[in-house]
């Protein structure tokens, strides 16, 4: 059995649909959050009513702050939990500045429960934590970038061949509320790991994305953006002159990268996930790419000014991950995962 927190989410419900084509029973805990954080753009009712369609998923529409309720669901399967898929969060930095408690409590003490109850009740199960490349707040930032015509790259050939990895500090920047949140989240699964022997996994990702994704102004970038320039032929790009760069990760891709861990867990080990030197770009390198494969100009407006702890180039270095699980590889790369978007919601 398969227990996956945020299961209506991007990660969350790619999860789901993959254990239940391989045949596994999936319990699902998603109370639509993302629909008060967000708005309309955010709503996850639609990945649920497809997931209900199959009779192997069950949901509940819990809170994962609720422990009470997230414990009653441990008690219920306990050791029939095999598999943990911990994907609840709140996402946003904008979000989280004006809503500090609530971000703190669903980050920080509802992964808290998550990792608690698997500990008491099913300490065999092996467990994915879905952390974030926010951890290490700006600190990608003060990595020396040199400008080009359409992005930042670094000069140190070093960071410029292989990205950015696992030992890069975290200490000393500005995080942002919500890497605050998910950084305690990230140490704390570590913790359980080293400490306990949780067979437990940290994922630092960088963007994730794919047709599943409620993306949002606030959050959800490559998705928010086709969909915007789909919709209303104009994005709002925000800060660094739309030239900062992301590794795009596929959420396919993601779970498979789970699956490997799944199957050779190495309790507390932490890796930094993305699209990697193979899936990125810069905001107005998928604007340009948009423009092309639709033949249309998109109004661009420019924001100077950025979003706290927003990084100007990251890329994730794959290369520990990829020797611990030789098997895995990137199979999308950005223009393909956008050009799937677009062929979903044209």
């Amino acid at each position: 059995m398969v227990l996956i927190t945020g299961s209506n989410g991007l990660v969350g419900s790619e999860s789901a649909f993959f254990f239940l084509k391989k045949g596994f029973d999936v319990i699902g805990i998603d109370n639509n959050l993302r629909k008060d954080f967000f708005g309309k753009d955010g709503d996850t009712k639609w990945i649920q009513k497809r997931l209900n369609k199959y009779k192997k998923y069950t949901q509940y529409d819990f809170d994962i702050r609720d422990k009470k309720k997230i414990r009653n669901i441990f008690e219920k399967f306990n050791k029939d939990i095999s598999i943990i898929i911990h994907a609840a969060a709140q996402p946003s930095h904008d979000f989280a500045k004006d809503n500090i408690f609530l971000d703190f409590e669903i980050n920080a003490l509802g992964s808290l429960n998550i990792f608690e109850y698997t500990h008491k009740y099913c300490p065999n199960a092996k467990v994915i934590h879905l952390s974030t490349n926010k951890v290490y707040g700006d600190n990608p930032n003060r990595i020396k970038l040199v400008e080009k015509k359409t992005r930042y790259e670094p000069l140190s050939k070093s960071f410029l061949r292989k990205g950015i990895n696992e030992s890069f500090n975290i200490d000393n920047s500005i995080h942002s509320f919500f890497g605050v949140s998910k950084t305690y989240a990230d140490i704390l699964a570590q913790e359980y790991g080293k400490n306990y022997g949780l067979k437990i996994g940290v994922f630092r990702a960088g963007c994730l994305t794919g047709p599943n994704h409620s993306g949002a102004g606030l959050h959800g970038f490559l998705s928010f953006l086709v969909k915007s320039c789909l919709k209303n032929k104009s994005y709002n790009i925000i800060g660094y002159k739309g030239k900062q760069v992301r590794d795009n990760l596929h959420s396919y891709d993601l779970i498979n990268a789970f699956w490997e861990f799944i199957k050779k867990p190495k309790p507390g080990e932490v890796y930094n996930i993305g699209g990697g030197k193979y899936s990125n770009c810069s905001v107005i390198e998928a604007i340009s790419h948009i423009e092309k494969r639709l033949n249309l100009e998109i109004k661009k407006k420019y924001l100077k000014k950025n979003r706290v702890g927003d990084h100007i180039w990251y890329i994730s270095d794959l290369s520990k991950f990829k020797k611990d699980y030789p098997k895995w590889s990137v199979s999308y790369n950005s223009k393909s995962i956008i050009d799937e978007i677009i062929d979903i919601f044209s």
